[in-house]
């Protein structure tokens, strides 16, 4: 894990840490959510431009693109 990498999880996990009221002793577990999540960012981020993600009304909706070469 890169310095970069390093400092974004920290900086999450202090931003879930107050929203969740500056609890004593959850340190931990704010860190692996804050991993956690950006994890799943990157990951995210790597499928490609070849989906569409619409969220909405409470729903999360994603669509697959098929590209067709037109002649």
């Amino acid at each position: 894990m890169d310095d970069g990498q390093l400092m974004r999880i920290t900086r999450r996990a202090y931003e879930l840490w107050q929203q969740a009221g500056e609890p004593k002793g959850r340190d931990e577990e704010f860190y692996r959510q804050a991993a956690r999540e950006l994890n799943e960012g990157a990951n995210k981020s790597n499928e490609g431009n070849n989906q569409l993600r619409i969220v909405k009304g409470g729903y999360d909706f994603t669509f697959d693109w098929i590209c067709c070469k037109l002649h």
